[in-house]
């Protein structure tokens, strides 16, 4: 999204949840790494979460008024799945576990947040959430790319339930530590994180500058748990890495998609024209995607004229987002992609794809093909939906089946992390492609 972003936040991704983020992930220069991860909800349930948070925030505001009455009733008696049996049943429930409940105290404003947390699981769909006003806040504040934690790209592993690595920031106290992508969170200072939601698992994670935070391990290859302790510190995450590989071949690789990066993505491009490039490498590798808007403004500086991607809902109305052609990339191109590029990073690549514009190098991407919007309410509070699908444009729905590059090139981990000099097999092969395209 940009500056004049409207209260409807359009979301491709779950992570962002963005403090941290997911999957095979490989780096140059240690900035990424190799090898991202992504309902039952009926129709009538989702626009009901809707409705009642609006309503229920109406009555909190009109019970201690005459209004208050008439109010409630004017819900009870509209086509919602709340009636007069369902409020006496959470009071029942309410009552009950103050009354018995042992382990600590009960407070009232936990519990209603429970309520609200447990209707948007119930739709069975891990990137549909309840936000807290302070939560909502914290989320926005990440978009701008600043937060408090440890430089780490963070998603859900969709085989295990636990948090996952997808990809480390170059500098940051998570490659101090030697965290690394693919590296699965058991514990969070000895708390187990299996079945926890991203943001649950990413709050615990986060926490103020100084501080420090115990991270229980599993990597491919240990025989044991890898235990890691890391300091939080202010991290200021870069969406775009620029770099010139030679004299002909520029090095642009984009960690997410934020709001920052549509203006570091310009000014990288313009950089590498002005340094004379003949080729570009595009690294989309561990992108776990991002804003909707984000991808498309960068798409805008790469594609020809036509569709970029298009979404439809749930009532089959379909959005069309376009590109006027006139700043069309004008030299080869070669895409790096892993199965850690997944969502936003997919809509690029995808119509890279379609349009035969550039080369896919790497493995098939992660297969995330639907948008999430976060809906605001009145008391700052917040619900993450599900909206709707995407589709490239060719008209391919990705979801659950991901692209598949041009040219297959799994990433040598070996040759990356346990050598003195580091060395990037998937770059390496892209360098060679774009050197033969260029001529």
């Amino acid at each position: 999204m940009d500056n004049n972003r409207d209260n409807n936040y359009y979301d491709l991704d779950s992570m962002n949840n963005r403090s941290i983020k997911p999957e095979d992930g490989n780096g140059k220069k240690g900035s990424f790494v190799s090898g991202v991860i992504a309902g039952l909800a009926g129709a009538l349930l989702i626009l009901s979460v809707i409705y009642l948070g609006t309503r229920l925030q109406q009555l909190a505001g009109a019970g201690r008024d005459s209004d208050g009455a008439s109010m409630l009733a004017q819900l009870l008696s509209g086509d919602s799945f709340v009636d007069e049996q369902t409020i006496s049943k959470l009071q029942t429930i309410g009552d009950t576990v103050k009354k018995y409940f042992y382990l600590s105290e009960v407070e009232d404003d936990a519990l209603e947040e429970g309520m609200y947390r447990g209707m948007l699981e119930a739709l069975d769909d891990p990137y549909s959430e309840y936000y807290s006003a302070e939560e909502l806040a914290q989320i926005m504040e990440q978009t701008e790319g600043i937060y408090y934690g440890i430089g780490a790209y963070v998603s859900l592993d969709t085989l295990t339930s636990l948090p996952k690595i997808s990809g480390v920031i170059e500098g940051t106290p998570a490659q101090e530590a030697d965290l690394r992508a693919n590296d699965l969170i058991y514990q969070v200072d000895g708390v187990s994180t299996y079945g926890l939601s991203l943001d649950e698992a990413v709050a615990m994670i986060k926490g103020e500058e100084g501080t420090q935070v115990t991270l229980t391990i599993i990597r491919e290859g240990e025989d044991d748990y890898v235990e890691l302790m890391v300091t939080r510190r202010r991290v200021e995450s870069p969406t775009v890495e620029f770099e010139m590989l030679d004299e002909e071949t520029a090095y642009i690789q984009i960690v997410e998609f934020d709001d920052v990066t549509i203006d570091q993505f310009a000014d990288a491009l313009a950089t590498a024209k002005g340094s004379g490039m003949k080729g570009l490498i595009l690294d989309l590798r561990a992108n776990p995607g991002g804003s909707l808007n984000a991808v498309v403004e960068v798409a805008r500086m790469l594609l020809p004229e036509g569709l970029i991607v298009y979404t439809e809902d749930k009532y089959g109305e379909r959005e069309e987002y376009t590109c006027d052609g006139t700043r069309q990339l004008e030299v080869p191109l070669v895409v790096l992609v892993d199965m850690n590029s997944a969502s936003a990073a997919e809509i690029l690549a995808g119509a890279i794809k379609d349009y035969g514009i550039g080369t896919l190098v790497g493995t098939t991407t992660f297969g995330k093909g639907i948008v999430q919007q976060i809906i605001p309410f009145s008391d700052g509070s917040a619900v993450k939906l599900t909206i709707s699908s995407y589709f490239t444009p060719n008209g391919n729905n990705i979801h659950g089946i991901g692209i598949e590059p041009d040219i297959q090139c799994e990433f040598d981990a070996e040759a990356y992390y346990n050598t003195e000099n580091p060395y990037d097999n998937q770059l390496e092969r892209a360098r060679e492609v774009l050197k033969e395209k260029i001529g």
